[in-house]
């Protein structure tokens, strides 16, 4: 069977997410063809011969450019089956299924679409398919055949100016904690999965033969297996020593697994990106962090010591912000040394309140939200401060203009999720 797999955004990089269930499909003996409307267009004829039409949703971006799309396929071949699968897809099975997605799987999916497609070719006709319990799968090397080129993706811009061709891949998937509001968690709920070594390795080999100079890892915290962590990035030392790459971290872990730190240096990793969200310990209590104020600074000095670049991202934006609070968060990162280190974007960052979020929990919350809103796919909210609101859509528009950061590395996408 002929099996079409769509992605339209994945932060600039050359999607996993079509990568992986591609290699599954492949090894089944169908016909897979892979679309990345990120950087091409919808062909005239997608929908020509297709058996199935999946949808890659890995955030909530992704979600949003993907609707619009499914209906002109509806509207192309309104028989067509069309699935939907990724982080994002059971988040929205509701509105996905109103959208005319028959099935709607979850992130660990290569399985389950190999199968409905082979029911699919049984039965010739396609039945509701729900997300089900995480399972465990025996990971196989993804197959990025097809794909954009590396090089029309999202690149490292370097401090001298220079760029390295990025590839990308996951050396784990889920999370073990349960911060209260990241989409990871109504999906995962506290459970990790490991990518074997040489099965990370081997995605790669295949990316640095078509290129690639730095890997970023899309791990939501590569220290969720440390041990694992360490014999990756010796392995992939090992083998491309002049290769780079980058990771995203957790201050928590920072702090505990500190002996690590230098490995990361030693192995080639040029920065950590690290979900600081807030300096306000009352908000990182409600969002369930898992660090102070003070853990960031000391995570900071830690990395500094190093001499390990950390990038930290931030939620600017909540119903807890104030002006005052604003203007401390810009001061602590200024006084830490890492205003150069901030993406721009990352002033601006609203607090998206999702379906299924466990921020829905916080009787703070319910008070500011709004009826669910199926076109942003969020529940809005209002801060009770008008003048927060207007300082963040004036942060947002500043950090739409042309910036160059040349302090440290960092990847030239400009959005974030």
């Amino acid at each position: 069977m002929r099996v079409v797999l769509l992605n339209t955004y994945d932060l600039g990089r050359q999607p996993f997410g079509l990568a992986s269930p591609a290699a599954w499909l492949k090894r089944a003996g169908h016909e897979v063809t892979c679309i990345d409307l990120s950087r091409d267009r919808l062909p005239a004829d997608v929908v020509a011969g297709v058996g199935l039409a999946a949808f890659y949703l890995p955030m909530h971006t992704a979600t949003r450019l993907a609707l619009p799309v499914i209906a002109r396929l509806r509207a192309l071949n309104p028989s067509l089956p069309i699935a939907a699968y990724g982080l994002y897809a059971p988040l929205n099975d509701a509105l996905l299924r109103e959208s005319g997605v028959s099935m709607v799987l979850g992130p660990e999916s290569e399985e389950d679409l190999v199968d409905a497609v082979g029911a699919l070719g049984a039965s010739g006709a396609s039945s509701a398919m729900g997300a089900k319990p995480l399972p465990r799968l025996a990971f196989i090397q993804p197959d990025r055949t097809g794909l954009p080129a590396l090089d029309r993706y999202a690149s490292l811009r370097m401090p001298d100016g220079s760029h390295k061709v990025v590839g990308a891949t996951d050396a784990t998937r889920g999370c073990k904690h349960r911060c209260r509001h990241c989409p990871i968690v109504p999906v995962y709920d506290g459970q990790f999965r490991v990518v074997p070594v040489d099965v990370v390795l081997a995605d790669v080999r295949a990316q640095v033969a078509d290129g690639a100079t730095h890997i970023t890892f899309g791990d939501p915290d590569f220290f969720n297996g440390p041990t694992h962590a360490r014999k990756l990035v010796e392995a992939l030392h090992d083998e491309f020593p002049s290769v780079t790459y980058d990771v995203i971290i957790k201050v928590e872990h920072l702090l505990q697994q500190r002996e690590l730190l230098p490995v990361l240096v030693r192995t080639g990793c040029l920065f950590v990106t690290s979900a600081v969200e807030s300096v306000d310990d009352d908000v990182l209590a409600k969002l369930e962090k898992g660090h102070t104020r003070a853990d960031f600074l000391a995570a900071a000095a830690l990395c500094r010591a190093e001499g390990l670049t950390l990038v930290p991202t931030f939620v600017a934006f909540t119903p807890w912000t104030t002006l005052d609070g604003y203007r401390d968060l810009q001061e602590v990162v200024d006084t830490a040394g890492l205003t150069s280190h901030v993406s721009p974007v990352q002033w601006g960052i609203r607090l998206l309140v999702t379906w299924q979020s466990r921020l829905l929990e916080l009787a703070d919350i319910q008070k500011v939200i709004g009826r669910f809103d199926r076109k942003t796919l969020t529940f809005p909210w209002r801060h009770p401060d008008p003048r927060v609101d207007d300082l963040q859509q004036h942060m947002m528009q500043l950090a739409a203009a042309p910036r160059l950061r040349t302090d440290v590395p960092y990847l030239d996408e400009p959005w974030y999720c």
